[in-house]
């Protein structure tokens, strides 16, 4: 049963796939109101302007990260069981929330270089800290992992980062029209947190979907 989304909800869909396809600078109020085919004060109804509207966005892509990732650190197992089920968590999250989760990198980026009064990078610090706090998470688990050790003597900071940057490249790669169904999103979060976790030693192969078999252009 599809849940039918209010009148924002839409908005910050359709917004969040118009800055995922061109981008923050590319994309205008314009560009989002004629996908909905509405006007531009629809939009602007809820939202101030365009930044405050990617911002919106940016804050529920965090928060949906947030929603799939803090119960699985109640996984049963030691720490590199619980790690491997918290960046599971994340892939799927990734895959779900594909738009949304373009827009947060893409509000890194903006932070790092855009041009922004002094009002908007207080409120994309505020954002940057709430990606801080996720990343902390993993950093937490990653030191109880070393701690009891189902995890090697590694830098934390730098494997997290590592590992982080290795889920969140498949916002690039990832086709949601060919790979978008859950048997399909599962089996692709187990072969990356599979790899990253457990580096390429040999280990039981597990299927794949029929189309995931061929060779990934």
């Amino acid at each position: 049963m599809t849940t039918e989304l209010t009148p924002q909800q839409e908005i910050l869909q359709v917004a969040a796939e118009c800055f995922m396809e061109q981008g923050f600078n590319a994309t205008s109020i314009d560009d989002v109101a004629r996908r909905m085919n509405a006007t531009k004060g629809r939009i602007y109804h809820y939202y101030a302007s365009k930044i405050d509207l990617f911002f919106e966005i940016h804050r529920e892509g965090m928060d949906r990260l947030f929603s799939a990732v803090l119960p699985a650190r109640k996984t049963a197992g030691n720490g590199i069981t619980v790690l491997a089920a918290m960046l599971h968590a994340h892939a799927l999250a990734l895959f779900e929330h594909h738009a949304f989760e373009s827009v947060v990198v893409q509000g890194v980026q903006l932070h790092r270089y855009g041009a922004l009064t002094p009002g908007q990078r207080k409120d994309l610090d505020e954002l940057i800290a709430s990606r801080d706090r996720f990343e902390q998470l993993f950093k937490e688990q990653t030191n109880l992992a070393k701690a009891d050790g189902s995890l090697g003597d590694l830098n934390t900071s730098i494997a997290v980062k590592t590992m982080l940057g290795g889920l969140q490249w498949a916002l690039i790669w990832y086709r949601p029209e060919h790979d978008g169904s859950i048997e399909n999103r599962k089996y692709l979060a187990d072969q990356m947190v599979g790899t990253l976790v457990y580096g390429l030693q040999s280990r039981p192969p597990k299927t794949a979907p029929t189309h995931l078999k061929e060779k990934r252009s």
